[in-house]
């Protein structure tokens, strides 16, 4: 079927292909962008404005970059990119000023490509176009999560007696959680981490001790779920609605997607769910508008990215993608999955060239005899794209393929990711199964011997 429809598609385009939508040559908005307020004049779109400088004197103001001690000593420790660069200076207030004060809303401030996202009609991105100082403006990329990329295939657990209320004992606390390191009980969670060798880094004395993970995702809504009860968050921030609430509450999103991945990476609740690096410590971002049409925006995660690498991350763990086909959103290309297009892309890399370990799922779009199916960002250089697999080592066939459209290898590293133990959402102490490459974007970040 996919076949059939990538050559209907490939007619419809030849059709229209001499009649592209009109950009003035002094324009500077993309054709992108152009087309969608040409489509929807009435609407405002989500807009990236893109500065042409950080000022007159950019090396000056190397001063004003906030960098935790830990970001800091990272950089120099693994970075491609010591210590403080021009990118990382923050963008220049008047100009911030300037746009905000001609848009409806503004969105994101992201210094790593020197650009705001904000909300804007046509008039608008008009009115921003003519100062002298923007460089580009273009579109926001949106993505609609397929179905069966959310937890509507999560079934019970069938974990035996008391599967889904509390585990008999103590509460785990730090202590306790390093005192058992030696003899865990992972429960239904044993297969997932045999698969990957995790029971023997674990007997090594790694959980992930002294590790920052950031967790990119839909929100958090069950932090209060028993896998959770002695994590270690630091920090937390919501990039949706700009507050430190990851929950769920009268805002944008519901946040059962990131309880799930969260419980994979790092839970803690013996007999039931170990997470392979339950020591680590966290920062949890939610990026994702689940109540919007279109609910991923990759602004939200560059943003994230960026705020994560200054407090210090040393792994961003992310199950997002981002490429869509809905006609109401101008949309990524299997074309442009080559490391440079995508900002959520080059967002990552630039996580990666500051010494963060960015894993990020391959996608859930499966295979296609014509082209890759990656989305962004598991298409960077600098970025570990994660597979699905059953529990034997087949490919999952919902797993997306590469390699990417510059003849990258990807995905580069694959585990299970059908019938993966996670916690439930909206209860203390429910368990669920669940299927899919975000399940197994975290597993494989687990803690490893150095």
């Amino acid at each position: 079927m996919r076949v059939r429809l990538a050559a209907v598609a490939s007619l419809i385009l030849s059709v229209y292909a001499g009649m592209p939508v009109t950009v003035a040559q002094d324009s500077k908005r993309t054709r992108a962008l152009a087309s969608a307020l040409s489509e929807r004049p009435g609407t405002a779109q989500k807009v990236w404005v893109f500065f042409r400088d950080k000022g007159p004197d950019p090396s000056a103001r190397l001063g004003e970059v906030a960098l935790s001690p830990r970001a800091r000593a990272r950089r120099a420790l693994r970075g491609q990119t010591n210590r403080v660069a021009i990118e990382d200076v923050p963008l220049v207030p008047s100009y911030l000023a300037a746009v905000a004060a001609r848009v409806g809303r503004v969105r994101q401030q992201v210094a790593w490509i020197n650009a705001m996202s904000v909300e804007a009609s046509a008039a608008q991105v008009a009115a921003v176009e003519a100062l002298p100082f923007v460089a580009r403006v273009d579109l926001v990329r949106g993505y609609r999560r397929r179905p069966e990329d959310e937890l509507l295939r999560r079934v019970s657990v069938d974990l035996g007696p008391g599967d889904h209320g509390p585990p008999t004992g103590p509460a785990a606390t730090p202590s306790t959680r390093r005192a058992a390191s030696a003899a865990l009980d992972y429960g239904a969670s044993a297969g997932q981490l045999n698969q990957i060798d995790v029971p023997a880094v674990h007997e090594m004395g790694l959980h992930g001790e002294g590790i920052v993970v950031a967790v990119l995702d839909a929100g958090f809504n069950t932090l209060f779920h028993e896998a959770f009860a002695a994590m270690s968050i630091v920090d937390r921030h919501d990039f949706v609605n700009g507050d430190d609430d990851v929950g769920d509450g009268p805002d944008r999103g519901e946040g059962s997607h990131g309880t799930a991945t969260l419980s994979v990476l790092g839970g803690f609740a013996p007999g039931h769910l170990i997470g392979p690096a339950f020591n680590a410590t966290f920062l949890l971002a939610k990026t994702e508008d689940t109540s919007s049409e279109t609910p991923v925006e990759e602004d939200n995660w560059a943003a994230a990215a960026e705020w994560a690498e200054a407090r210090g991350a040393d792994v961003i763990s992310s199950s997002l993608g981002y490429l869509t086909f809905d006609s109401g959103s101008p949309s990524y290309t299997f074309d442009d999955m080559n490391g440079t297009v995508a900002i959520s892309t080059r967002a990552a890399d630039l996580a990666g060239a500051r010494g963060v370990v960015v894993v990020n799922s391959a996608g859930n779009e499966g295979p296609n005899a014509l082209h890759n199916t990656l989305g962004a960002p598991a298409d960077g250089f600098l970025v570990l794209a994660v597979g699905a697999v059953t529990s034997t080592g087949a490919r999952a066939s919902f797993s997306s393929v590469g390699p990417t459209s510059d003849g990258r290898i990807k995905p580069d590293i694959a585990a299970q990711g059908v019938a993966v133990t996670a916690a439930a959402p909206h209860t203390p102490s429910g368990y669920v199964s669940v299927s899919g490459t975000w399940s197994r974007s975290f597993s494989r970040r687990g803690p490893r011997p150095r």
